[in-house]
């Protein structure tokens, strides 16, 4: 070969030997520190996007307890609404049935007070009438009887009283 060419050539075989050394040592650095630190920055995301699919499980299981909560909430809201509404009607049928009973009694004992009333207004007006028909009579009769009259009277009335004795 002549000189040139040789050169020639140990140009071009030490550039492919310098390309395929380039590249071994890329492959080197690669396998080296890239590799590594690729397969560990992907290793940290899988165990975020677990930790996050984790919570994500988790918030929807608390999201489904508490809708469960939720409608058990509604459920005895329900049932305190039912029973308020029930006890409402109790009472007022209560008070009803109690304003009706002294009600009753009220008239009851009204009755009786003016059958009272009546009872003392008629002896009131005999007592009256009485008293009046005495005034009448006192009246009458020192018309009527004079003091020999009266003495006659009073000595019959103590005769009578003696053979009562």
């Amino acid at each position: 070969m002549n000189q040139p060419g040789f050169y020639v050539q140990v140009a071009i075989w030490s550039q492919v030997v310098s390309a395929l050394l380039f590249f071994v040592v890329i492959l080197w650095l690669w396998i080296r520190f890239i590799q590594p630190a690729v397969l560990t920055a992907q290793d940290n995301s899988n165990k975020a996007i677990a930790e996050a699919e984790r919570r994500r499980d988790d918030a929807k299981a608390a999201l489904d307890v508490l809708a469960e909560e939720i409608g058990g909430a509604k459920h005895d809201a329900e049932l305190i609404a039912a029973r308020a509404k029930a006890q409402a009607e109790h009472e007022y049928a209560a008070s009803i049935a109690e304003a009706n009973e002294a009600g009753e009694r009220t008239l009851r004992n009204a009755a009786a007070e003016l059958g009272r009333a009546r009872l003392a207004a008629r002896d009131r007006l005999r007592v009256d009438m009485l008293d009046r028909a005495l005034a009448q009579a006192r009246a009458d009769a020192g018309n009527r009887v004079d003091d020999a009259v009266n003495a006659k009277l009073v000595d019959r009335f103590i005769v009578g009283l003696e053979r009562k004795n």
